[in-house]
């Protein structure tokens, strides 16, 4: 039951629609409704502006470092769950959201939350090649994509020294959901009409 108890509120942290609750309670907007229709931070951005995306973004990175933590409560302790489980269900919580008709955001900012409460050396390298990626290509998606294929790439490596399967197969996983979601964008970057960040 504990077990249960867990995935159910993974999932439900996941779920939580920061862009669509932070901009319909302080912007009075839908975001589904304008820009790419995302629920993501990258669309809160371009239709909210600076202060909304970056709430957004660090709502959406604590939904997947909560979900990895809750195994680190007294109450859970005991059920050997492993955390990272938790977050792949956090990640798809975020993708398919109950609270938002299961229509969510693409997942990059929560699996980086992920990676922040199971191993925050890795975030910080993850974070420090998305920033890299999108100061040379202005592009969030593909710094996404980037930064995903990097990830695995070094979570290969570090599993060489450090014999964690479980961490290499949940980034591989995450990098799929991140590439699976991006799957129209590739489309755009190829056609050269995807957008650009002007910010930085």
């Amino acid at each position: 039951m504990d077990i249960i108890l867990l995935i159910i509120f993974a999932y439900l942290l996941g779920s939580i629609p920061s862009a669509l609750w932070i901009g319909k309670l302080f912007y009075k907007t839908d975001v589904r409704q304008h820009g790419s229709g995302n629920l993501g931070a990258t669309n809160t951005f371009r239709v909210l502006g600076k202060t909304a995306g970056l709430i957004v973004t660090i709502i959406d990175i604590l939904k997947g470092t909560a979900a990895v933590l809750l195994v680190s409560l007294p109450y859970f302790s005991s059920t050997g769950m492993h955390p990272l489980f938790l977050g792949i269900v956090a990640v798809i919580g975020h993708m398919l959201p109950i609270f938002a008709g299961f229509k969510g955001g693409k997942a990059v900012a929560t699996s980086g939350g992920v990676l922040l409460g199971y191993n925050w050396p890795i975030f910080i390298i993850v974070l420090l090649t998305f920033l890299i990626a999108l100061k040379i290509t202005k592009m969030v998606s593909l710094s996404s994509m980037i930064v995903a294929l990097v990830g695995f790439l070094y979570c290969i490596i570090y599993y060489v020294w450090t014999g964690d399967f479980y961490l290499m197969i949940v980034v591989g996983l995450m990098g799929i959901f991140i590439f699976y979601r991006h799957r129209a964008n590739i489309g755009r970057i190829k056609a050269g009409t995807e957008p650009k960040v002007k910010w930085l």
